[in-house]
C-alpha cells in the first residue's frame, strides 16, 4: 500500500506546514522509527505538553482547534475529553485508540500505523497527559499483522527512550501503552463494543448513559479516540490552534486536514492528506485520475460502505461533513467508492448488506432479524424473482432499521447505502420484479425473519 501525493500537473511536496500527518512519510514507503522520526521533531510537541502546558490547557488547546473525531461519527474530541472526571481522587483512568478498521474501503488508519507508529504514540502520550490516564491500550483490528508488529517495536522504542512507562520526561507522570490485537468484529468500531471485547465479553454494545467517560473499562473513566484523530494532536500542540484552522479550506466547518482516498476503477486509487472543504470533484479528477479508459462514473460513496450513494453530478460538493450532508449522506471516513457502469445496484447492495448482516451482534431485533430481511429480498430480486411489493419493504426496513430506531449506529448505517440505491436506480430493482402472472400468490410465499 502506497500514499500518492500527485496533484493536476505536479508533485505536491509535503512539508510539516500543509501535511502535518503525513509530510514524515518516506517515499520508500518503510516505517519511520524513532530515530528519524526525532530527527524529523518528533515527541518535541510531547516535550512542549509535558513542561509548558498545564493538563487542562492541552485539553482546552484541543477544543479551540476544533478536531473532531476521524472515526466517522465527527465528535468534537475536545468535548470528549472534556467529559472525563475533574475529581482528582479517581486515580485510574484509561485511554484506548480505536484501531478496529473495518469499515469497507477503508484504509487510512493503517497506513498511519504502519509508516508512521511514532506518531500514533506522540499523540497517545500527549492525549493521556491531559486525561490523567495511566494506561492506554491500541485495540488493533486482528488482521492488521504488519501493524501490531510495528506498532510493537515503537512501543518498545519509545520505553527505551523514556517516553513510555514511569516518570516520562521527568515530570513524575507514568503511561504505560499496550496493543492489543482483536478478534476480527466490524462491530468493535462501536467503542462500547470495543470495550467489552477488551475486557474478555462478547462485543456487544453498551447502553448508553451511562457514557465511558464515566463507566468504561473495568468501570472506570475511559476515553476512545480513533487512530488519525490521536495522529493530529502533536501538530496542534506544537503549531498551535491558528495554524490548524487555517489549513482547512473556505467554506468548510471542519478543521485541519483529512485522510482522503478513492479506490474502484480509477486510475490512480490512493491515499491523500488534504484540507477539509476540497470538493469530491478534485479528489476524483485531480488526485485519482477520473475513471479508467472504457468505464463510466455511475454512483460513488464518500466515506466507507456505510455511507449513502451519489450521483456524479454530487462530486462538486465539498468534502466535509457538512458539505456532504448538504447533498445527502454522510462524509464518513472520507474514503470514496467509485461504482462503474458495469455495475448491477441490486448485486452491489446484496453484497454489501449480507456483510453488515454477517457483522451484527444479534442484540437488538431490528437489526438481527432486518438485515438479515433484506439480503432475501435482494437476493430474489437480484435472480429475478422479486414480488410486488418488495422495493416497498425494503424501503420499509431503511425506516425501521433508521437512526434512533436501534441500539447503535450499525443498522442506519447498513441501510443507508440500500435507500440511496433505492432512491436513484429505483428501475435496476424494479427490473427484478417477476411479471405478476410468475408471482408467487401472497399468501403462500412465506416470508422468514432471521438467519
Amino acid at each position: 500500500m502506497t500514499l500518492t501525493s500527485f496533484g493536476p500537473a505536479n508533485r505536491i511536496k509535503r512539508s510539516a506546514e500543509t501535511h502535518p500527518l503525513t509530510w514524515r512519510l518516506r517515499d520508500d514507503g518503510e516505517a519511520v522509527w524513532l530515530d528519524e522520526y526525532q530527527a524529523k521533531n518528533g515527541y518535541a510537541a510531547a516535550r512542549k505538553a509535558f513542561a509548558d502546558m498545564a493538563q487542562d490547557d492541552i485539553v482546552q488547546t484541543v477544543k479551540d482547534a476544533g478536531l473532531k473525531g476521524r472515526g466517522g461519527a465527527g465528535f468534537p474530541t475536545g468535548v470528549k475529553w472534556g467529559l472525563m472526571p475533574k475529581d482528582e481522587s479517581i486515580n485510574i483512568r484509561y485511554l484506548l485508540c480505536n484501531a478496529d478498521e473495518m469499515e469497507p474501503n477503508t484504509w487510512k488508519d493503517r497506513m498511519l500505523m504502519e509508516q508512521l507508529p511514532h506518531l500514533l504514540i506522540e499523540g497517545m502520550l500527549i492525549s493521556a497527559r491531559a486525561l490523567k490516564t495511566y494506561r492506554g491500550y491500541i485495540f488493533l483490528r486482528g488482521e492488521y499483522t504488519t501493524a501490531a508488529k510495528h506498532l510493537n517495536r515503537a512501543v518498545e522504542e519509545a520505553k527505551a527512550a523514556g517516553l513510555l512507562g514511569k516518570n516520562i520526561l521527568g515530570s513524575g507522570f507514568d503511561f504505560e501503552l499496550f496493543v492489543h490485537t482483536g478478534a476480527g468484529r466490524y462491530i468493535c468500531g462501536e467503542e462500547t463494543a470495543l470495550i467489552n471485547s477488551l475486557e474478555g465479553r462478547r462485543a456487544n454494545p453498551r447502553s448508553k448513559p451511562p457514557f465511558p467517560a464515566a463507566v468504561g473499562v473495568w468501570g472506570k473513566p475511559t476515553c476512545v479516540n480513533n487512530v488519525e484523530t490521536l495522529c493530529n494532536v502533536p501538530a496542534i500542540i506544537a503549531d498551535g490552534v491558528d495554524w490548524y484552522k487555517s489549513l482547512a479550506r473556505e467554506g468548510s466547518e471542519d478543521m485541519g486536514t483529512k485522510l482522503m482516498g478513492f479506490s474502484g476503477k480509477v486510475k490512480n486509487p490512493g491515499l491523500w492528506e488534504l484540507p477539509f472543504g476540497v470538493t469530491g470533484r478534485e479528489l476524483f479528477e485531480d488526485y485519482a485520475g477520473g475513471m479508467r479508459d472504457g468505464y463510466k462514473l455511475k454512483a460513488w460513496q464518500p466515506g466507507g460502505a456505510g455511507t449513502g450513494f451519489l450521483l456524479p453530478e454530487h462530486l462538486d460538493a465539498q468534502m466535509y461533513a457538512g458539505g456532504i450532508a448538504k447533498v445527502g449522506t454522510r462524509m464518513g471516513t472520507g474514503l470514496a467508492m467509485a461504482v462503474d457502469d458495469s455495475v448491477n445496484m441490486v448485486s452491489l447492495l446484496r453484497n454489501m448488506e449480507q456483510f453488515f448482516a454477517r457483522e451484527s451482534c444479534g442484540f437488538c431485533t431490528p437489526c438481527r432479524d432486518g438485515l438479515p430481511w433484506s439480503v432475501k429480498l435482494l437476493m430474489a430480486i437480484e435472480e429475478g424473482r422479486g414480488q410486488p411489493g418488495d422495493i416497498e419493504t425494503l424501503l420499509g426496513l431503511v425506516g425501521f432499521l433508521g437512526p434512533g430506531k436501534t441500539f447503535c449506529a450499525h443498522a442506519p448505517g447498513a441501510v443507508e447505502p440500500l435507500g440511496s440505491a433505492i432512491k436513484y436506480f429505483r428501475p435496476e430493482f424494479e427490473a427484478g420484479i417477476a411479471p405478476v402472472s410468475a408471482a408467487v400468490p401472497p399468501l403462500a410465499r412465506p416470508i422468514v425473519i432471521g438467519a
